[in-house]
Order: C-alpha cells, then sequence, then structure tokens
C-alpha cells in the first residue's frame, strides 16, 4: 500500500482508530517511501525466506516484507495497533502478526512453528531504548538467523561498526563481533519517521556466524570480562579487572604479558584475539 508512507492518509488512519504514540514502547513509524524497500530487498525479504519482523508500526516495513518474502512473522507488543494493521496488511496471507514481548518469545519454538523448512532472517525498526536487549536476545539465542537487518539510532550504529580495538568500540561492539560481521547500510535521517525523533538513524545489518566462539574456553568469563573493563574504560584493564573481578594485579600483569601487551592497556586498545586469548588465560 503506497499510502502508508503518505502524512495524510496516516493521519485519517491513525485518527480513525483512536491511536496515540506511547513514549514508554518508543514509537517512531517510519514512514520514508524509499527506505521501507530498501531494507527488504537488503535484509534477504525473498522466496526461501521467513522473515521475522520485531514491531511493526502501521505495517510500512510490514508490507514491504510481505511482497517478497515467502513467509513473514511479525511480533508486536501493543496490541493497539491491530485493528490499523488489519486494515492495512491483512490482506497478505504469507503474514502472520503475533501479540507478544520479542523479549519473552522462545525463538526456538517460534521458528520451527513458523519458519520450518526456510532459511531465517530478522528485519526490523528497534525502538531505540531496547536496541541493545533485543540484539543480544537474538544472537545469544544461537538459533538459525543468517541475518539481522535492523534501523537504530546513528550513534549506535557507529558503536556496533566500530572496530575491535579502537576508541569507538565498547561492549556491544565486542558482543556483535563475537557472533558475526556487522556493517552500516545506508543512514536515515530523523525526517523519515512520524512523530520525528531527536537524532538520526542508520540501519546495519549483522551476518550471524563467527569462529571466535571455538576459541573461546569460557563464553561466561568473556563476556564478564569485558563488561567489566568496558565498565570503566578510562582506567587501566588490570585496576578494572582487580577490583570488579577480583583478579591479583600480579596474576593480570603476567596475563597481559604472555600477550606482548603492557600492564598500562586499556580494555579499548584490544583486539577480538587479545580479548580472546586474555578471557583463555584468566579462565
Amino acid at each position: 500500500m503506497d499510502c502508508l508512507t503518505n502524512m495524510q492518509y496516516i493521519r485519517e488512519l491513525l485518527d480513525r482508530h483512536n491511536f496515540h504514540f506511547s513514549k514508554k514502547l518508543g514509537q517512531n513509524f517510519l514512514v520514508n517511501p524509499t527506505v521501507c524497500p530498501k531494507i527488504a530487498e537488503l535484509g534477504n525479504a525473498k522466496e526461501g525466506y521467513g522473515v521475522l519482523e520485531i514491531g511493526t508500526g502501521i505495517g510500512t516495513l510490514t508490507a514491504e516484507l510481505a511482497k517478497r518474502a515467502e513467509k513473514v512473522t511479525a511480533v508486536e507488543v501493543d496490541k493497539r495497533l491491530f485493528p490499523v494493521l488489519n486494515e492495512t496488511v491483512g490482506h497478505f496471507k504469507n503474514l502472520h502478526i503475533i501479540h507478544n514481548d520479542i523479549l519473552k518469545c522462545n525463538l526456538s519454538e517460534l521458528f520451527e512453528q513458523e519458519f520450518s523448512g526456510l532459511k531465517i532472517a530478522v528485519c526490523a525498526n528497534l525502538p531505540y531504548y531496547i536496541t541493545t536487549p533485543i540484539l543480544m536476545y537474538l544472537l545469544e539465542s544461537r538459533v538459525e538467523i543468517d541475518t539481522i537487518t535492523v534501523m537504530v539510532q546513528k550513534e549506535v550504529a557507529e558503536k556496533l561498526t566500530a572496530k575491535v580495538g579502537s576508541r569507538e568500540s565498547g561492549a556491544i561492539t565486542v558482543a556483535v563481533n563475537y557472533y558475526g560481521t556487522v556493517e552500516k547500510l545506508l543512514s536515515v535521517s530523523r525526517g523519515s519517521f512520524m512523530p520525528a525523533p531527536n537524532v538520526d538513524s542508520a540501519v546495519i545489518q549483522i551476518k550471524v556466524g563467527s569462529n571466535y566462539s571455538k576459541g573461546c574456553k569460557d563464553e561466561e568469563h568473556f563476556f564478564k570480562m569485558v563488561r567489566s573493563g568496558f565498565s570503566q574504560r578510562r582506567k587501566t584493564l588490570v585496576n578494572v579487572l582487580s577490583s570488579t573481578m577480583g583478579y591479583d594485579k600480579k596474576i593480570l600483569v603476567e596475563a597481559l604479558e604472555k600477550l606482548s601487551l603492557s600492564e598500562s592497556v586499556r580494555i579499548e586498545a584490544l583486539t577480538m584475539e587479545n580479548l580472546i586469548d586474555l578471557s583463555n588465560i584468566l579462565s
């Protein structure tokens, strides 16, 4: 429905259903006519694929996904949108909309029920306030996902796509690179949304699948070390890990020396290989 990017139609649609935007749910609906088709095309919405959409808005991206993918399952937490969606995308036979919180879904069961025999991709315009928890939930679930293509806040996109071992990196950078490879696909201005947020956005894609997990002896320790290190990133890694994880400083210095790293190094300077090796030594 081309009208799903027509502002007058959208206002009339929402008024007709007495719908009001929820700040609590971080609702900023994507209405740019060129962005949703690009997300669908770049996000593997095609024959042979089942696509999970997280959050539907009024169905602008949903419709583009359903036009292309073999099956689309959308998980929407706001039940007030269902009468709207019945009007905008209810005619798609390959679309199933579920009322639930994605963070409360058993992804293995969901994918088995909805996408049996299909490759799986995730596409979404994620609420800013819950971007990281959703991404980590998808990645940590270890379900068979080919790609995760999502709209996120510009600053988050920069953090996600930063090089591990650079000043721009953070704990989420390390986590995403542990589970896959990430790239920025396109920039999206704040005027592409209704209502317009106060920041610009970007679409990033994670290609799931990494060799790093094979070399990590203790994932729980690895991620605890990474979170601890970045929690006080201006301090040396020796000081941070001794205070947060209880390690003797001498042990930490010896571990860093084995990796030819200075005792004054900060966590932001360590590569993925450095981080994996350090965790393996300490654990």
